[in-house]
């Protein structure tokens, strides 16, 4: 099927395809329990990576990001997550320049990042190569000496002295607000519609999304909506949250792929958690698949840390097995380190590693519907073997066009039969070449095979 023709079927499809809530849960008595929202038609075939403006380059600034997007397209990426890029907050500070996560004033640009004509700048490039940006938005705390404390102490939670609190005690560099005061949420709302207007961004990350009511997220999509079309993504794993967001998190999956490389999990819990997955989230419901993000990097680990010798067999599951990939700043240049939070720590680019294999991987998941994102995509099928405590192996089913991956997680060679035959010629992803797969085959230690297969409509 022609690509042109394929990405308008789609979003036909999306258009004539009834709103339907794909929660499975019992609803809120809210009065917005028939409103529903589909993702963008241009999400249908997107990526996502994620940006550190900080430690993205030496400067640290929009600009040095800006110049970098041509690279990021000729890497396939079609949005663009920016890490919050308000002014952080100083008192009770973290570090030496705090986190991002503690937001001094919703309508402002950090200083360190540049200005806001460099933000605007930075939106208009990306969009003019073909990117889309979300921002990352933090609705339930914000920095201690924030804007609102003074203008609206009411919008706050308060200790039974009156005084602001964190949300908890790891958080205590940050104060919460009181996330069922309508007038916040207006408040709130006319924030996130002031970068929507002013800056025309695409959509926002919404940080610890499950912490504040379903319902002020359906309000505010509902309200945004009448701007423009926007993507939304829920730092959450909570189906409900799909009234309001287009995808959530997998982070069940991120959990156990960590820990089959630490050995502490088998390829068959890998299997529980897809099966947990299918159960749980409507096919329509947009899921991020990932090996790592700002958090898993900071805290738990480098990708050498967590994946090791797995790490390239982990990177093409995560973009193939179900949903949207995300790439973390760094990934493409195997980023072997953990980037510091509360302070200056620039990656080191080095010689861009895994540029091509990121390459090929999203430009698979572009292109080839089996992999698109939601119900159009293809239906995933599981291939059982006679090594299923080393080999990892399963079909993308489009409707013209299929993908097969075949991961070995052995440190040896391994020789395996497909129980139900799978057999039948492939084309490599990686380099173009035909390959016939019998009911038996050899992969080498640690290695996959990345296969796809189109047929050709009548």
């Amino acid at each position: 099927m022609d690509r042109n023709f394929r990405i308008f079927f789609v979003f036909l499809f999306l258009l004539t395809t009834p709103l339907l809530h794909s929660c499975n849960g019992e609803k809120e008595e809210t009065g917005l329990d028939d409103i529903s929202f589909l993702p963008p038609e241009w999400a249908v075939n997107a990526n996502i990576y994620e940006i550190n403006i900080r430690q993205y380059s030496e400067e640290g600034t929009f600009r040095a990001l800006t110049d970098d997007l041509p690279r990021l397209q000729d890497l396939g990426v079609r949005i663009l997550w920016l890490m919050p890029v308000h002014p952080i907050g100083e008192k009770n500070r973290k570090g030496t320049l705090g986190s991002y996560y503690s937001v001094r004033d919703y309508t402002a640009i950090n200083p360190e990042f540049g200005t806001k004509n460099d933000f605007r700048e930075l939106v208009e490039h990306a969009q003019e190569l073909g990117m889309r940006v979300i921002m990352d938005w933090v609705a339930n705390h914000t920095a201690w000496d924030a804007v609102w404390t003074e203008t609206h102490p009411e919008f706050y939670e308060t200790d039974e002295n009156g005084n602001f609190m964190p949300p908890n005690e790891e958080w205590d560099d940050v104060i919460q607000l009181d996330v069922h005061n309508r007038d916040m949420w207006e408040a709130m709302i006319g924030a996130m519609e002031y970068w929507v207007q002013e800056y025309n961004i695409d959509g926002f990350r919404a940080d610890v999304a499950y912490m504040l009511p379903t319902e002020f997220w359906i309000t505010a999509r509902k309200q945004l909506e009448n701007i423009k079309p926007l993507f939304m993504l829920a730092e959450a794993e909570e189906p409900e949250l799909h009234r309001a967001f287009d995808m959530t998190y997998a982070w069940e999956y991120a959990q156990t792929i960590r820990d089959i490389s630490a050995g502490q999990a088998t390829l068959s819990d890998l299997d529980v958690v897809m099966e947990r997955n299918f159960e749980r989230f409507d096919k329509r419901d947009f899921r991020m698949y990932f090996t790592t993000n700002h958090d898993e990097n900071s805290w738990q680990g480098s990708d050498t840390d967590l994946y090791g010798v797995h790490f390239e067999n982990m990177a093409i599951l995560s973009a193939t097995i179900w949903g949207m990939p995300l790439i973390y700043n760094g990934q493409e240049s195997g980023l072997d380190q953990q980037l510091e939070f509360f302070e200056k720590d620039a990656i080191e680019w080095g010689d861009y590693t895994y540029q091509d294999f990121y390459t090929t991987l999203l430009d698979l998941n572009t292109r080839n519907q089996a992999l698109f994102n939601g119900e159009i995509g293809g239906d995933y099928r599981k291939m059982a073997t006679d090594k299923d405590d080393y080999i990892f192996s399963f079909k993308r089913i489009g409707h013209h066009e299929q993908v097969m991956v075949i991961l070995n997680f052995s440190e040896t060679e391994r020789t395996f039969t497909f129980s139900d035959g799978h057999v039948g010629t492939w084309t490599n992803v990686f380099d173009g070449s035909e390959k016939e797969i019998p009911s038996t085959n050899t992969i080498g230690p640690n290695n996959y095979l990345l296969l796809e297969r189109v047929y050709m409509s009548h």
